[in-house]
């Protein structure tokens, strides 16, 4: 006799629950979005809020708290979430990002345009953390090491024209421009009107954006014939004129932006930062030294740099200020194959100054002679290095923007996002963990 089947109750998962519950309820204490919220809200918002319109008993929808903005970005940044758009998406589907909205409607044009507008408030605020952490002690600022990371552009590899194909294709935009301007001229119709001014707006950004990569031109030129091709050679993006193809990690050629990062070697805090558009680190170093001193008030005792920084000018630039820690370069191939044992020339000591040095240049070449030295200079690979590294980890892979001055502005976020841990890692009684808020107190000075 056949065993009856059993019957049994199976899970169905596609039915739909309602189940009231706040929103508290939804992250546990400790949570890293409630370490976010704290943090922004215990800062100086007084230059975001002085762009808002509307104001209590006049005219105007209320604006979604700046409070809101920075910490969605400074957490999606940690999360490695660059997308303003994919933010949006979070905000419907992750409890974290629920919880920082607070059923707050935010959409993804007021995110991009919080980004693109705040540059200089993420600049100075990255000012402002680096003078409260040097009046606590917590930075000496002694020795900052400086590395730059190339992040692949958000331009494409087919957008690049040399200038007669880029002179062709603004033509054609000037002449759509003045066509259209024609026809709003000529139609008396108000509903037409607007749409051809609303297409000749478009036919206009059009051509600028076809002029910015002419005006850039001249720029590339000149680098050219350093790489050994002529000036006629030099190409620029018709969609990011400020993006250039560099040469990455891997070998290959890719149009790129090169983040540069100055941090602190005791704390690894980032205390320097730039977007640059050339693929060499040379000429950067003096920038950047320039920068550190305007926000920290000092000059570091000691400068790590790799062997792509000194340039002999850049050494003569900042040799009154600090100390430059870097390898010099070994002999040139000729030279080398002198020192061979077979050869009776004797080997040639890069650390021996060289007619023409400067004053500086054979400071050092003597200081990096030492044992003392290149000891210190091992510790450049241990904290620039680990800055760039966790940056990758968190999804600065590729920019999400095209424009030098947005690709600072998300270079910022990454250093502001950064610091954040490393604040919450040095000094725990800033820090409230386990509390509720997991917020980062008032910090000293």
């Amino acid at each position: 006799m056949d065993q009856a089947k059993a019957r049994v109750v199976l899970p169905n998962r596609k039915q739909l629950e309602l189940r009231p519950s706040d929103l508290e309820s939804l992250l546990p204490e400790g949570h890293r979005a409630r370490l976010v919220w704290g943090y922004v809200e215990r800062q100086n918002l007084a230059g975001l809020y002085a762009g808002i319109k509307a104001v209590e008993g006049g005219p105007g929808r209320p604006t979604i708290a700046p409070e809101i903005l920075l910490a969605l970005w400074l957490f999606a940044t940690l999360e490695g979430v660059g997308s303003a758009r994919e933010i949006t998406r979070l905000i419907e589907q992750h409890d974290a990002y629920r919880w920082m909205v607070g059923g707050v409607g935010v959409n993804h044009p007021t995110l991009s345009d919080f980004r693109r507008v705040n540059g200089d408030f993420l600049d100075d605020l990255l000012s402002t953390h680096l003078a409260a952490l040097m009046a606590a002690g917590v930075v000496k600022l002694e020795a900052v090491a400086q590395d730059g990371v190339r992040v692949r552009a958000s331009a494409g590899a087919g957008s690049f024209r040399r200038e007669e194909k880029l002179l062709g294709y603004l033509q054609v935009a000037r002449q759509r421009v003045a066509e259209l301007k024609r026809q709003v001229d000529a139609d008396p119709g108000e509903d037409n009107r607007r749409r051809q001014a609303a297409r000749e707006r478009a036919a206009r950004e059009r051509e600028a954006r076809l002029q910015a990569p002419l005006d850039r031109l001249p720029e590339l030129a000149e680098i050219k014939p350093r790489q050994g091709k002529p000036a006629e050679a030099a190409r620029a993006s018709s969609t990011d004129a400020e993006a250039t193809v560099m040469k990455m990690g891997d070998g290959g050629f890719r149009p790129a932006d090169n983040l540069q990062y100055g941090t602190d070697v005791e704390t690894r805090i980032i205390v320097g930062v730039e977007a640059v558009t050339t693929g060499s680190d040379q000429g950067q170093l003096a920038p950047m030294l320039e920068q550190v001193i305007g926000r920290g008030g000092q000059a570091p005792q000691a400068w790590l740099v790799d062997a792509g920084y000194p340039a002999h000018e850049q050494i003569d630039a900042v040799a009154d200020r600090t100390e430059v820690l870097a390898p010099v370069p070994k002999a040139k191939a000729k030279a080398a194959a002198k020192a061979k044992e077979d050869s009776p020339e004797p080997a040639v000591d890069p650390h021996v100054p060289k007619p023409g040095d400067s004053a500086a240049v054979i400071a050092w070449r003597a200081r990096m002679a030492t044992e003392e030295a290149k000891q210190r200079y091992k510790e450049r690979a241990a904290t620039a290095e680990c800055v760039n590294a966790q940056a990758r980890n968190r999804g600065l892979q590729r920019l999400p923007v095209r424009g030098r001055d947005k690709v600072k502005a998300v270079a910022l976020l990454f250093a502001l996002a950064h610091n954040l841990m490393r604040i919450a890692q040095l000094v725990p009684e800033w820090v409230g963990i386990g509390t509720g808020t997991s917020a980062i107190q008032e910090m000293p000075g």
